[in-house]
């Protein structure tokens, strides 16, 4: 995989508003919220879509699902928020390292776009 933007973000030459971090993950805030709560979760491994992830990420994929919960609380929006994965250009991801958006802070509707 070629060095996208959330590795150089991962590994500090792009700055990003980080608010957690740990040794399989980090989350920082979208530079173009699409909600008053617009974080984004990475794994700090390499996976540049959901469809590229294997049986021994299965640990990985369920830990930054928990963070994202974790994170919506500790945000004070725990009581309603929305996790999002885009998987490839058509489904509307255009960064291709794997992360999951986390919205809150107003009224979605269903079905999303």
């Amino acid at each position: 995989m070629s060095t996208t933007l959330f590795s150089k973000i991962i590994n500090r030459e792009i700055p990003a508003t980080i608010v957690y971090e740990d040794d399989q993950c980090l989350a920082f805030r979208d530079i173009n919220p699409q909600a008053p709560m617009h974080i984004l979760v990475i794994p700090k491994k390499p996976i540049p879509k959901i469809v590229d992830a294997q049986a021994e990420d299965q640990a990985l994929l369920g830990h930054l699902l928990l963070k994202a919960g974790e994170i919506a609380t500790s945000e004070g929006y725990g009581d309603a928020f929305r996790l999002v994965v885009n998987n490839g250009a058509g489904a509307g991801q255009t960064v291709f390292h794997l992360h999951v958006h986390i919205l809150g802070g107003r009224g979605f509707s269903w079905p999303p776009g």
